[in-house]
């Protein structure tokens, strides 16, 4: 045992040692007879009483915790240990003595229950408030440690804001004083929840900020609606600098609200769409017990499906991709897990035929999520070969070894630029995605296509981008005023692909509703005011549309979409028909193709569709 820990032991000892002491001899003194019998008594039974007050404190653990945190459960256990070693204590008295000094024991009782649990509840509130004289000197009173510390307000007096509350009250690491609460529901107003006020709701927020001087806001509504989120989100900021709020709901384990899953306002919190909630139950009929592999397992997609796969207790996980560093990442990030799936690492390219195929017959997954693809659109635009070879050979190679060596269920990772694409990113995407349609017209494994919009938080984002320019000192440079785009989280996009997965009968492309478009210059405003500027210190810069964008993105074509949802938020696609030769020609002829002739085929290829009615 550590030194510091032996001197601490030996501290609860002492203090225990006196408190019994003193219990048994004041009820000895004052409330029982004299007499030499009665002083024989009182000198076993304080000696049994400290025995087995100190037994049974160890064995409870009594002494492994810190008075600092000292709650109704250590009560109860106090409670516990000092009318056992009272009961002891009767027990050696009457066979000792065969009488019982029933008077003396009971006040022993009451006065050891009393000092016991004192000095520790005491404790915690020292270390809460701290002991210190009034400015004029004349009486002492305790207040906050540290009476410089941020004034903050909790929204949200629910079970989440109350043990937050207790927590950051009991925190060394939470530099805040608390104000209070404001809260919706009415009939909280004017009470004392968890030792603070109920200040009122948030349609007076302004006025409690500014009466009670506040500089820091916790939203501790973690249950709460996202459109609700975004309202109180944007009221706050208004008003606040710093706002901070805790996790969704399913991010929290029941009763598990703690200081550290405090985190700042992130910009996914203004999207004000509900996130995707999946059909657990059949997802885990599918994976749990089988091999999935996942392709382009390292990339801001890859991963998070992987993350959200393991769940589900597949067999076996492989995570193939083309760069060695992100493969470790997210495998090292996996091992640390307490799961019984085996993760396996595999590198390769999916353009190397052989190497794919090599893989699919060693492991038979009986998923393939394909999420590797080259997905930056200026870059593919001035290469259009490599994003040809990448998205759509690529795919090529994976689908045609998935239907070679029977495996069951292919996903395609696709994109909302793959709707009338004007660039070449996204006509790959599509091209791609008529690679798998064919497939499915002959082959026994299910191909479907997921098709969905922008991912906030991924590396060919802009939120990363404009995160960099704000912390440069700005500006932010935005394409043009009106750009607009659809939004999504990485986790529900990777949800909409493993839902997908077990939504699939063939040939389907599956499109999430992802609510209203966001024009890509309120983001930018959205995000400066989040990291705490205006927008006038940052700054907004337009630079113009670059090559192949388009002002507006579609999820799905017109005509393109049944306008029944399959599933909660998920919509599928009318298949098109489109020209099996022309397709066919295109990929065997590619490699004798000038960069610009095959950016024009390709084009052609798509053109040839006729919209399923």
């Amino acid at each position: 045992m550590p030194a510091a820990l032996k001197k601490r032991l030996a501290l609860l000892i002492l203090i225990d040692s006196i408190i019994v002491s003193f219990s048994i001899f004041f009820s000895h003194f004052f409330l029982g007879p004299s007499g030499t019998v009665f002083d024989q008594m009182m000198l076993v039974s304080s000696l049994v009483l400290l025995i087995t007050h100190h037994l049974f404190s160890s064995l409870l653990g009594m002494y492994r915790k810190k008075w600092r945190y000292a709650s109704m459960e250590e009560l109860i256990g106090i409670i516990v240990v000092v009318s056992l070693s009272i009961i002891s204590t009767t027990f050696v008295q009457f066979l000792a003595f065969a009488d019982i000094y029933t008077r003396a024991l009971i006040i022993t009782w009451m006065l050891h229950i009393l000092l016991i649990g004192g000095v520790r509840f005491a404790w915690r509130y020292y270390k809460t408030y701290g002991l210190t004289l009034n400015p004029k000197g004349k009486k002492a009173k305790f207040i906050k440690n540290n009476p410089n510390a941020k004034q903050t307000l909790i929204i949200g007096a629910g079970s989440a804001g109350q043990m937050l509350a207790r927590q950051m009250k009991n925190s060394n690491e939470v530099n805040s004083n608390l104000v209070g609460f404001i809260d919706d529901d009415f009939t909280m107003h004017h009470l004392t929840i968890a030792g603070l006020p109920v200040l009122g709701s948030t349609k007076n927020l302004e006025d409690v900020v500014i009466k009670h001087r506040v500089n820091h806001v916790v939203i501790a509504m973690p249950s709460a609606e996202k459109s609700r989120m975004k309202e109180i989100i944007q009221s706050a900021k208004g008003i606040v600098k710093n706002v901070q709020t805790l996790p969704m709901i399913e991010d929290i384990a029941l009763g598990n609200v703690s200081v550290s899953s405090i985190r700042d306002v992130s910009i996914e919190d203004l999207l004000g769409r509900e996130p995707v909630e999946l059909d657990i139950q059949s997802i885990s009929s599918e994976i749990n017990g089988q091999t999935v592999l996942v392709t382009g397992a390292g990339g801001s997609i890859g991963s998070e499906i992987c993350r959200q796969l393991i769940k589900f207790g597949p067999k076996q996980l492989i995570l193939l991709g083309h760069g060695e560093n992100s493969i470790y990442t997210i495998h090292m990030e996996l091992k640390q897990l307490d799961i019984q799936t085996e993760v396996i690492t595999t590198i390769a390219d999916v353009q190397d035929r052989d190497r794919i195929f090599e893989v699919v017959q060693k492991y038979q997954p009986s998923y393939i999520y394909h999420a590797a693809a080259h997905k930056h659109v200026p870059l593919m635009e001035a290469n259009p070969r490599e994003a040809f070879k990448n998205n759509v050979l690529g795919t090529k190679n994976v689908a045609e070894a998935a239907d070679t060596y029977g495996v069951p269920n292919f996903v395609l990772i696709s994109s909302d630029k793959a709707v009338n694409p004007t660039n070449v990113m996204g006509a790959t995407k599509r091209i791609a995605e008529m690679v798998i349609q064919l497939l499915s017209k002959t082959s026994n494994t299910k191909f479907v296509a997921v098709r969905f919009g922008n991912v906030l938080g991924s590396r060919g984002s802009v939120i990363p981008l404009f995160k960099k320019q704000i912390a440069n000192g700005g500006p932010i440079t935005v394409t043009h005023p009106d750009m607009t785009r659809y939004f999504m989280t990485i986790p529900e996009a990777s949800r909409l692909v493993i839902q997908a997965g077990a939504l699939a009968r063939g040939g389907e492309i599956f499109v999430l509703d992802m609510g209203e478009p966001v024009k890509i210059v309120d983001l930018a405003k959205n995000l400066i005011s989040l990291s705490g500027f205006r927008e006038e210190d940052v700054g907004i810069q337009f630079s113009g549309i670059r090559p192949g964008e388009k002002m507006y993105e579609e999820l799905l074509g017109k005509d393109e979409v049944h306008s029944k949802q399959v599933f909660p938020k998920i919509y599928i696609g009318k298949n098109n028909y489109f020209n099996d030769n022309k397709l066919t020609e295109l990929i065997l002829g590619y490699n004798h193709l000038s960069d610009e002739t095959l950016r024009e085929e390709v084009f052609k290829t798509i053109k040839l569709e006729k919209v399923h009615q």
